[in-house]
């Protein structure tokens, strides 16, 4: 698992680099810029020694700008240099790249550029990177800006992308390739991180591994084991028990189940009303059935404690879900809550938070986040406020790991421990999203509960099952087509 950091982490960890002498300011920004002109040697081969025009910022960035400027002249290339808002002076590492340049080639006013005259073949955004707070006063120039996507490699970030929550700030830049150092930032895969970034590169610039706190997980692998023990028999793999609806209403538990057995319970039920009994039956075979008629008897079927993963929600129908899910957080047991039983107390979303406990999961999708969190949901799109800052808050606020869902999905538990999986990139999966997709996870984290995984684990690593399936079934599927694809996954993971 690789590791985000967000701009004040990384402005912590280039100053501690350079406090303790390990490395120079320079030294940073030409090892930045050596990143950046590797990486479109790399990825744009297309390009090779062309005409570039680099728009440098008054900033840091800036300073990666001039020194791309020198290395791309050196390489041969015709390069043209735009500073906006030429400051008298830089920043001191900055300015000694702008002094580098000048001995090169001018510096023209970003007010001279004509990004539509068509007279270069790369533009390098070094204007503002992690830095762009504020939109730019609107000028003709910074409009023209917004037509330059394919042939645009930006510095750290487009400019106009927030760093740390992947809002954007007119006019915001959309790059073909973009270059970062040391780490991704949130900004990155949160938002409109993928779309504004085209292709990402993380390029070393020789910072030693961080140690700072409350750092934000990418993930990009399953973080709890796959594989089963060969001497093991099914109910040391765990009871997975998912509720359902009534006649009609089943659908949706029937995928969580079938999803809960694939990924590997020993055994799993559904527990359903009598009435419902037969249309289940008439769909599934490996998963189990039992009657349920209300919070008593859930009560009384729960007294087998080898039951010991829950899944309420999917189907569940929101008046049975306020009597089921009291009983089934009093006694304890790993549990999963989606759909209806989020849904259900919206009007009093105390009501259930006094009841959550630690090895509780929710698994909300935006709406269903503001119906428990109106407060944390009305807040994203805020300056400086992201969906890591907002699951985060739900958690501690619920006690109990909470994961929002989205192609920028977001997971949090009540130790500030967080993770975001993002289906971008290498990694976009467009299929899930579909009808009952969420149903499925639902069922794949009940499964993973049953078998031993942490509430935390096991939500980051359905999250990261969840998309490779989609992606190993690709265009066309359906969520019934989910759980037929773990198996596949699985073998190629080695479990």
């Amino acid at each position: 698992m690789s590791e985000l950091v967000t701009t004040a982490q990384m402005r912590a960890i280039e100053a501690a680099a350079i406090a303790s002498g390990a490395v120079s300011g320079e030294q940073l920004i030409e090892s930045a810029a050596a990143g950046v002109v590797e990486a479109i040697a790399r990825e744009l081969p297309d390009l090779v020694a062309g005409r570039v025009v680099v728009l440098a910022g008054p900033g840091n960035n800036g300073g990666d700008g001039f020194a791309v400027a020198r290395l791309l002249h050196q390489a041969g290339w015709a390069v043209r240099v735009f500073q906006y808002a030429a400051p008298v002076q830089m920043p001191p590492d900055a300015e000694a790249m702008r002094v580098r340049w000048r001995a090169l080639g001018p510096v023209a006013d970003f007010g001279a550029f004509d990004a539509n005259a068509g007279d270069f073949d790369l533009v390098v955004d070094a204007l503002f990177g992690i830095g762009m707070s504020r939109p730019m006063p609107p000028t003709p120039q910074a409009e023209a800006l917004r037509t330059l996507r394919p042939r645009l490699v930006a510095i750290d970030l487009p400019s106009g992308l927030d760093a740390d929550t992947g809002a954007l700030v007119e006019p915001a830049l959309t790059a073909s390739l973009t270059v970062t150092f040391h780490a991704a930032k949130p900004g990155h895969y949160l938002g409109a991180g993928p779309q504004s970034c085209g292709r990402l590169v993380v390029a070393d610039i020789g910072l030693t591994p961080e140690a700072a706190t409350a750092l934000t997980r990418l993930l990009d692998a399953p973080s709890t084991p796959l594989a089963k023990s060969p001497y093991a028999h099914k109910f040391q793999h765990g009871h997975a028990m998912i509720l359902a609806g009534g006649s009609g209403r089943g659908g949706a538990a029937r995928l969580a189940a079938r999803a809960a057995l694939r990924m590997g319970a020993g055994l799993v039920t559904l527990a359903c009303p009598q009435a419902a009994l037969a249309e289940n039956a008439a769909r599934l075979d490996a998963v189990m059935l039992v009657a349920l008629a209300d919070g008593y008897s859930l009560r009384g079927i729960l007294a087998d404690v080898r039951i010991n993963a829950l899944a309420l929600g999917p189907g569940l129908g929101l008046a049975r879900a306020r009597e089921m899910v009291p009983v089934a957080l009093s006694l304890r047991r790993a549990t999963v809550l989606d759909a209806d039983a989020l849904s259900a107390f919206e009007e009093a979303p105390d009501n259930l938070f006094e009841r959550l406990h630690a090895d509780a999961v929710l698994t909300p999708h935006l709406g269903e986040f503001a119906r428990l969190f109106p407060d944390l949901a009305a807040r994203l799109g805020t300056a400086g406020y992201s969906r890591l800052d907002a699951v985060r808050a739900a958690a501690q606020r619920a006690g109990c790991t909470v994961l929002l869902k989205g192609a920028d999905t977001v997971i949090a538990n009540a130790e500030g421990q967080s993770a975001l999986h993002a289906a971008a990139y290498g990694r976009a999966a467009p299929w899930l999203a579909t009808a009952g997709a969420g149903d499925v996870l639902t069922g794949m984290i009940a499964g993973l509960l049953a078998r031993g995984a942490a509430p935390m684990q096991a939500a980051e690593t359905a999250a990261f099952l969840h998309v490779e399936a989609a992606r190993s079934f690709g265009p066309g599927l359906i969520a019934e087509d989910l759980p037929e694809a773990l198996p596949g996954v699985l073998r190629t993971l080695g479990a």
